[in-house]
């Protein structure tokens, strides 16, 4: 894989270097001694396994006359995985988000940001040319559906699809979802899926002789959405170590705050607040695994204090889909947590304010002017993830 970010050091007469970092953005140089460096928090000095690494900071240049305190406290830098280019890609499907260690998220984010460069500046980039991706969507879909047929076109390749697999596919003749997808492998190289089932992208999986993506299965997972979801919390916070995040609405059937809470146990020091409605509470199945993992979680009625201590509010809408026909139950849901204009005024100026999308009511309009409101720079950022991931699948590193 190409490097996006270089590391030069050079010694000086007084035992002190400069550590110069380089990314497509940004440029940041810095001077301290080796005695500090050495005490730093840093994961892996560069070595042969090493050849490149991130430096992450805030958008001001940084003099290292300071404090260890500050810099501890302000400078995270972490170690990417070389891997060759054209190596196999570790993963033969996207599934679930437990599919995912630290050292292959940080590739992967690489990855994206090579993709973000292609995007703007290689519009006619044939990386993928001669492949085929087939969407077998069986539930409606906008952003995923579209940004994955966006990412296979902007790198070369084509498209089949079909919408409403559920109607407009044999499914409603009868035919099983393991019959399907042994035809539509016939046809393609890679299946992106979307399913009402929880489950249902294993059983995919299991069948298919080609890369299976699960681009969400029912109530279960929706994994590519935790990875752009993690990448654009690193974008905007600069950093996912000590994160307190505060995942916000129906917790009991979104897959996203579900996938989004398995990944986020990679990372040290999080807390995650759960605040929903009872009747949509977050399963104990998640809340387990957190625990498990030494992850620490909250749940609170207090949307307003746990948006003041929280780097990231995660909102989510109530999915009518999911009651059945207990719209009772919905409307008691419905409505009780909303982010608008007060919970700017007590959030952290660091903090952003996140949602899947699509939203109804719970995020209101006048949100979207101020700048922590990231959701739709977190949906540009499904084109990158998607992008890297087809990249990853197809091709390799």
């Amino acid at each position: 894989m190409a490097s996006s970010t270089l590391f030069s050091m050079c010694s000086s007469k007084r035992e002190s270097f400069d550590i110069k970092a380089i990314n497509s953005n940004k440029e940041f140089k810095f001077n301290t001694t080796s005695n500090l460096l050495n005490r730093l928090p840093v994961k892996a000095m560069l070595s042969s396994e090493f050849t490149n690494s991130r430096l992450l900071t805030d958008e001001n240049s940084l003099k290292w006359g300071q404090s260890e305190r500050f810099l501890r406290n302000r400078m995270q830098c972490h170690a990417v995985p070389a891997y060759p280019t054209g190596k196999k890609f570790q993963l033969d499907d996207v599934i679930e988000a437990q599919q995912f260690d630290r050292e292959t998220l940080n590739a992967i984010f690489e990855v994206a940001k090579e993709m973000e460069t292609i995007e703007k500046n290689s519009p006619g980039s044939q990386i993928l040319k001669g492949y085929l991706m087939a969407t077998l969507f069986y539930e409606p879909s906008t952003r995923t559906r579209l940004s994955f047929e966006s990412a296979m076109k902007r790198l070369g390749g084509e498209v089949l699809t079909t919408e409403n697999a559920r109607e407009f596919s044999s499914a409603a003749k009868g035919e099983t979802l393991e019959d399907t997808i042994r035809t539509v492998e016939g046809y393609s190289d890679i299946i992106v899926m979307r399913h009402f089932e929880s489950g249902a992208a294993k059983r995919a999986a299991a069948t298919a002789g080609v890369p299976i993506i699960n681009a969400g299965d029912g109530p279960g997972q929706h994994p590519t959405q935790a990875l752009l979801d993690v990448y654009t919390i690193e974008r905007e916070i600069g950093k996912l170590d000590g994160i307190r995040v505060g995942l916000v609405g129906d917790l009991a059937n979104g897959r996203t705050v579900r996938s989004l809470a398995y990944l986020l146990t990679k990372y040290l020091d999080v807390k995650i607040y759960f605040v929903s409605p009872n009747i949509v509470k977050m399963k104990d199945d998640i809340k387990d695994y957190l625990t498990s993992r030494g992850v620490e979680w909250e749940e609170s009625a207090d949307l307003m204090e746990v948006a003041s201590k929280c780097d990231v509010v995660y909102q989510t809408r109530i999915q009518r889909e999911r009651f059945g026909e207990r719209i009772d139950l919905y409307e008691e849901a419905r409505g009780k947590y909303i982010v608008d204009k007060g919970v700017l005024k007590v959030m952290q100026k660091h903090a952003v304010v996140m949602h899947p999308l699509p939203r109804l009511d719970e995020i209101t309009v006048k949100v979207d002017a101020d700048p922590r409101a990231a959701y739709f720079r977190q949906a540009k950022n499904g084109l990158y993830i998607r992008m890297a991931l087809l990249k990853l699948l197809l091709v390799g590193w």
